[in-house]
């Protein structure tokens, strides 16, 4: 029972591993910049609890499909090192995966604006 306790909490391990290896990559760090901007502006306009929601599980979102498009990309790269086809092969699901995020950010974009539009113009 305790070598499974032990196996559920290195669980944790990895996954924070893997959070740490996501803020390695441009991409992530331009998401983390952009969530300390929003979250800053939301403190500022003290927005609802609704919109906090909001906001935060946005943040996440885009921030777990960043991660794994990354991850995606990775495994895209081994594949490629072995065989020059696949870096054809792979465009795809790199494209189909880079394509999410971008969804995603949109999405974002679109509801901070919607939140923070009535406030920056009545001041």
């Amino acid at each position: 029972m305790l070598k499974k306790i032990k196996k559920f909490f290195k669980g944790f391990v990895y996954a924070f591993n893997g959070i740490i290896a996501g803020f390695t990559e441009r991409n992530m760090r331009v998401h983390g910049v952009a969530a300390i901007v929003v979250i800053s502006a939301s403190w500022y306009y003290q927005i609802s609890t609704t919109e906090w929601m909001i906001i935060l599980l946005l943040i996440a979102a885009v921030w777990s499909a960043e991660m794994v498009n990354t991850a995606i990309e990775e495994v895209c790269n081994i594949l490629v090192d072995r065989n020059d086809l696949a870096y054809y092969v792979t465009t795809r699901a790199r494209d189909v995966a880079a394509g999410s995020v971008l969804v995603l950010a949109i999405v974002a974009f679109i509801c901070a604006v919607l939140i923070f539009t009535p406030r920056i113009v009545t001041g």
